[in-house]
């Protein structure tokens, strides 16, 4: 699948606030999904710092879009597991999340996904899921 029709995937499926993140899929593979998500002062915690529930949502939704791209075709994926390990504050003007999957089966996907800060390259956040795949 390529970035432009994950892309319209997330515009088509996902909530209107995930939308409102303003995400972006910049590279697309079975292999991988990289999406960007700019920050602004709606994204801001305080100290000025983008917060975790934006970073979660942001892994979440890399991940499911990772595994519609490995499973070539979007599916009504389930989130049956997310953890999400907050490593440093994020800063800057962008937050990147880089998504594979670990395993897929017939029932579950596993997946993990890195956030890094798009100025400094700095990871911020790692996240894994498990996913159910109906």
């Amino acid at each position: 699948m390529t970035p432009e029709t994950l892309q319209q995937l997330l515009s088509e499926n996902f909530a209107e606030w995930v939308q409102a993140l303003d995400l972006t899929v910049s590279e697309a593979d079975p292999d991988h999904v990289l999406m960007r998500m700019p920050l602004g002062p709606h994204l801001a915690r305080v100290g000025g710092i983008v917060s975790g529930q934006a970073l979660a949502a942001l892994a979440d939704t890399t991940m499911v879009l990772a595994a519609a791209a490995q499973a070539g075709r979007f599916k009504p994926f389930a989130t049956t597991d997310l953890h999400t390990q907050f490593l440093r504050p994020g800063t800057g003007s962008a937050i990147l999340c880089r998504a594979e999957i670990v395993r897929a089966g017939r029932a579950l996907v596993f997946a993990r996904a890195g956030m890094t800060e798009a100025d400094s390259g700095k990871t911020v956040a790692t996240a894994t899921a498990t996913f159910y795949a109906p």
